[in-house]
Parts: structure tokens; C-alpha cells; sequence
């Protein structure tokens, strides 16, 4: 049996999945075996000082360092481990890459939004849904989301905008980054009628969970309002203490609710499908197209 694993490096948190990779009936599958998320936070330093400071490039080392150790332990034989926005956005990025693999032998990839989108997008999600609907793919993370427009299961168009969770937690959006995504969302989607949402990334995973609804089937944007409506009614430790969110996933939660909604709102979308996968499964995915051919 192979072992992949994939280490995705984002502006809120920093994740380290590995898989076993198995045959069966001619066709590779890969199934999860253990993942681990340190919310490292990186993005707080990229978008407010434009460069990773001391303490969390140590952090970041240290969290490296320890992804070395387990993968060596689960003899994990192939990997690949991609930075995002905030990494990025950061002057001294560069630097810490070089830091990492003198201190660890592990090779990070400072990857642009539309490697990001495809690494996204190699979950191939489409293909379990209505072939005939045309989707839009939303992935919200920490710096930046990753739009792209599905029409019979082939993307016809796909950009990153710098709109993330952080990034507006910390007044660093902009407001002309808003009316490009705006302009661009309905650009490309204006020609469909009845379009459908998917959604990824750990904040719409969440709300999923907190909406009840039935695996795999869609959420409406009544009840992702009505979700919206209740966190914000709450404060921040309430958030935390009543229902029972982690620190990290309690404030962002709000801004990625936000997003979705404006860019439903935007479309006409009434439902969004919610899929259990997000950057680093499409990692592997990405490792296995390339290694297993």
C-alpha cells in the first residue's frame, strides 16, 4: 500500500493530511488516514505587515519539523506541500521556504490563486453531482477565494480574488477587489438559468454541520441566512462558549458566512452543495494523477 500526504499551508490555519493510497478494481482510491490543523494564523502578519514575523516563522518551522517526523513514521513515500495568500503576499516568504528545507528537507511551493483553484478543483465534486446544472465553485479560505464556473461538468472560467476570512477580520479587503468578484461572478454566470452552489473550505464545512442537513444533500440560503443570523447574535465568547466553537473557527466563521451569502445573493443561488473535501484532499488527488498514471 502507498501513503501520500499533503501539507497545505494557509492564511488561518496550516494542515497536514495523510492518505493510503490502494487498488481496486484497476481503479486507485485514497482514503483518509489521519489529518492535523495548527492555527498558525500567518495571514494576521502577511496582510497587516506584509511580511511573516519572527515568532511565526519559528512557529511555522516548528509545525514543519513535526509534519517531517509523522510522515516519516506513517513511511509516507510521496508528498507535496503548497503554500497560499498569505505566504504569498508575505516579502519574506521566499526566505522562509529556504528556511524550512535547510531545517527539514521538505520542499514548500509558494503556489498563485490559479494553482490553487485546479488543486481545489481536482476533487473532481462536479462529477458526483447533475451532470445538466451548472455550478459555481466557491472555496473561501483565510486570504483569498477561489471562484470557478462548472457548465456539464467542465470549468469555463476560474479566478482567485484577495477576499478571505482573515484578511476582512482584519479591514484588509478592499473595496474594489468586492466589485471585481462582483463584476466577474456575473460575467461568467449570466448566461445560466437556476444555478447551483458548491462550497469548501472548514467555515462552510461547519455551518454544514450546524444547518443538520442530510450528507450530500444541498443547504438552502434561507437557512444559511437564518445560520448567519443566529452567530452574529452572539458574541465572540459566546460563540465559543455557548456553541461550543473553537477559538480559531468562532471569528472567521462570520466573514466566510458573508462571503457565501453575498455571492449567492449575487447569482441568484438558492442551494449549495457542501462536499468534505478542501485543498489538501486535492492534493492528493493532484499527487495521484501525476505519480499513478
Amino acid at each position: 500500500m502507498l501513503r501520500y500526504a499533503a501539507i497545505d499551508i494557509g492564511s488561518n490555519a496550516v494542515r497536514l493530511l495523510i492518505a493510503d493510497i490502494s487498488k481496486q478494481d484497476g481503479i486507485y482510491k485514497s482514503k483518509k488516514n489521519t489529518l492535523i490543523r495548527v492555527p498558525l494564523r500567518l495571514g494576521d502578519d502577511a496582510f497587516l505587515d506584509q511580511k511573516i514575523s519572527p515568532k511565526k516563522a519559528a512557529d511555522l518551522v516548528k509545525t514543519m519539523t513535526a509534519f517531517k517526523n509523522l510522515m516519516d513514521v506513517y513511511h509516507v513515500t510521496e508528498y507535496l506541500a503548497c503554500a497560499t495568500s498569505a505566504m504569498r503576499e508575505a516579502s519574506n516568504g521566499a526566505e522562509i521556504v529556504k528556511q524550512i528545507k535547510d531545517e527539514t528537507s521538505l520542499t514548500l511551493e509558494i503556489i498563485e490563486g490559479q494553482r490553487e483553484a485546479n488543486i481545489i478543483y481536482a476533487n473532481h465534486i462536479e462529477q458526483d453531482l447533475d451532470q445538466n446544472k451548472t455550478y459555481l465553485y466557491i472555496d473561501v479560505g483565510g486570504g483569498s477565494t477561489e471562484l470557478s464556473v462548472f457548465v456539464k461538468g467542465v470549468p469555463e472560467a476560474s479566478k482567485s480574488f484577495n477576499i478571505g476570512t482573515i484578511r476582512m477580520l482584519d479591514n484588509q479587503d478592499k473595496e474594489e477587489t468586492w466589485e471585481e468578484m462582483k463584476t466577474w461572478v456575473k460575467d461568467n454566470t449570466k448566461a445560466y438559468k437556476n444555478l447551483a452552489g458548491i462550497g469548501t473550505g472548514g467555515n462552510i464545512n461547519k455551518l454544514f454541520r450546524m444547518a443538520e442537513e442530510k450528507e450530500g444533500a444541498p443547504m438552502s440560503l434561507q437557512k444559511l441566512n437564518s445560520l448567519y443570523n443566529r452567530l452574529t447574535s452572539y458574541s465572540l465568547k459566546e460563540r465559543i462558549h455557548v456553541l461550543g466553537l473553537n477559538s480559531d473557527r468562532a471569528d472567521v466563521i462570520i466573514p466566510a458566512c458573508e462571503i457565501y451569502l453575498t455571492l449567492m445573493k449575487w447569482t441568484g443561488i438558492k442551494q449549495i452543495y457542501v462536499p468534505k473535501v478542501g485543498m489538501a484532499d486535492g492534493i492528493i488527488k493532484l499527487l495521484m494523477e501525476e505519480k499513478l498514471d
